[in-house]
């Protein structure tokens, strides 16, 4: 017979390392922004703040993605292209481009994007589940797709979980103690 120390270990709940398909977007409020001809939606409550774009130093064998750190008024931030990163054509810096400083499970990362659009507010009803893919293809970062009607019509908005991008193994940015 069990003692009572040894049934409440049987009975704890087993963690379990979440699957790509747990995350769902959520109605709330959500930057847009550009990444080549996509438009994308992520948390705005991850945002700390939008800078305009400014050359980082370059950090010895990291990946092309990460285009290297600057100095955010004492700290210092790694800077991630996410063009790269998500395998769009690699565009050039222009007026428009501007990192947006994210703060991800007490980390400051930053993230190159073409241009931010808006903050919008999206209803659980504008928020359609992120399609079925093969499994080739990562899109477990990929929360939904979002259809927010606008003065020039509809448009469509990839929903997106920062956090598990920017905490995924291959970026290294975050360790799982964190």
């Amino acid at each position: 017979m069990p003692t009572l120390a040894e049934t409440r270990r049987i009975e704890a709940p087993v963690a379990r390392p979440p699957t790509a398909r747990a995350a769902v977007a959520a109605a709330g409020e959500y930057l847009s922004f550009r990444l080549g001809a996509e438009e994308y939606g992520i948390d705005i409550l991850k945002v700390q703040e939008i800078r305009s774009y400014e050359a980082p130093t370059r950090i010895a064998n990291a990946p092309a993605f990460m285009k290297g750190v600057v100095n955010l008024r004492g700290v210092i931030v790694p800077i991630v292209d996410l063009r790269l990163k998500l395998g769009c054509d690699a565009a050039e810096v222009n007026a428009f481009t501007v990192v947006i400083v994210l703060n991800v499970r007490g980390r400051v990362v930053g993230a190159v994007v073409d241009s931010v659009s808006d903050v919008l507010e999206l209803d659980q009803d504008g928020i359609k589940p992120a399609p079925e893919m093969s499994s080739a293809i990562d899109i477990g970062f990929i929360t939904g797709i979002a259809s927010p009607k606008t003065e020039a019509g509809e448009r469509m908005l990839i929903l997106m979980d920062i956090e598990a991008l920017m905490t995924s193994a291959e970026m290294g940015l975050v360790d799982d103690a964190g």
